[in-house]
């Protein structure tokens, strides 16, 4: 996996390895899920194709991976048009829409843990690229595992063997990162002295942080209640304020949400959340934007949970394990 860094007046953003090799093959013709017009067929890479091992016998979204609105056809995909025409914008059933969000973070830590799935989406030149990723993650502790993977199409024999990840406070741990890291060792970094926080760089968003991120929500929409893997879901957009996040987020994520406001082309990010009837995030989107020479590239970061209660065993490397060399790229 290699990590590119991009100029951004003041600063550097760190960014995922699958923009690292879209740049770097620019003509490669990997176009699965790209329409003729260059857009997206299926918005949700990675959902529909992971719902079947990882879903448990739920019951099925509709095969694009969208969520289905209660008593109504197929909603608008987040992120791909103005929503259902009755969407309401101050208030969802009962509750403020941005309390709701702001709040996703507390209800995913008195869930425990969960079973997470991710995938991270860019496009340029017409070419789309998605990297996929699977685990578990233990919110009480801010910790988790995750294997992410990336294309066959773009990946050389020794990079693409699945990265293994381990996530924890302050710090992401890699393993088959390839770039002349040895395959028994770990590459520790430490995500506060990432200019994008890790919201990117790994190939996956930690799901805490992810959560974390919504605090700084505002200009929140309601878009009414929606069925996702077989349980009733709100649905709500909006933008979220990395500065904002960074200062309200608890102790643990300050630092990572501190660096990803001053590293990003944009201070405000995207989103679009689904929250369960216990306030807990189903799904996320977040579209964060990055400087890459005179124009922009958006990096579409997709978390999805499940299995809440889970119990999750990460054990972090000993130092001995841990590469100390340098790094290729």
């Amino acid at each position: 996996m290699v990590v590119r860094q991009h100029g951004r007046s003041g600063g550097v953003v760190a960014v995922a390895a699958v923009l690292a090799v879209v740049t770097a093959t620019g003509g490669c013709s990997v176009n699965e899920g790209v329409g003729s017009d260059g857009s997206s067929a299926d918005r949700d890479p990675g959902l529909a194709n992971a719902q079947g091992h990882l879903g448990g016998g739920q019951a099925q979204p509709d095969r694009s991976g969208t969520p289905v609105e209660r008593g109504g056809p197929s909603a608008t995909a987040p992120g791909d048009g103005d929503g259902p025409s009755g969407a309401v914008s101050d208030r969802g059933p009962g509750i403020a829409a941005a309390d709701a969000v702001r709040s996703a973070a507390d209800a995913l830590l008195a869930a425990g843990s969960a079973r997470a799935r991710t995938s991270m989406e860019t496009a340029t030149g017409g070419t789309r690229v998605t990297l996929h990723g699977e685990g578990r993650y233990d919110f009480a502790r801010g910790m988790g595992r995750l294997t992410v993977t990336l294309p066959e199409d773009l990946a050389g024999a020794e990079e693409h063997r699945p990265v293994v990840e381990l996530l924890a406070p302050g710090a992401l741990y890699m393993k088959n990162r390839g770039a002349g890291v040895p395959a028994d060792k770990w590459v520790r970094i430490d995500t506060s002295t990432l200019a994008d926080g890790n919201l990117v760089t790994g190939g996956a968003t930690d799901p805490l942080t992810a959560a974390e991120l919504l605090r700084g929500a505002g200009d929140v929409v309601y878009l009414g209640e929606k069925v996702f893997e077989g349980g009733a879901v709100r649905h709500f957009r909006g933008s979220t304020d990395l500065s904002r996040a960074a200062r309200v987020a608890r102790p643990a994520a300050r630092p990572a949400l501190a660096a990803a406001a001053k590293g990003f082309a944009r201070d405000r990010v995207a989103f679009d959340v689904y929250l369960d009837d216990e306030g807990r995030m189903r799904k996320v989107r977040h579209r964060f934007t990055f400087a890459n020479g005179d124009g922009t590239v958006t990096v579409t970061s997709i978390t999805v949970l499940d299995g809440f209660g889970l119990p999750v065993a990460v054990r972090l490397p000993a130092e001995h394990d841990i590469y100390a060399g340098r790094i290729r790229g």
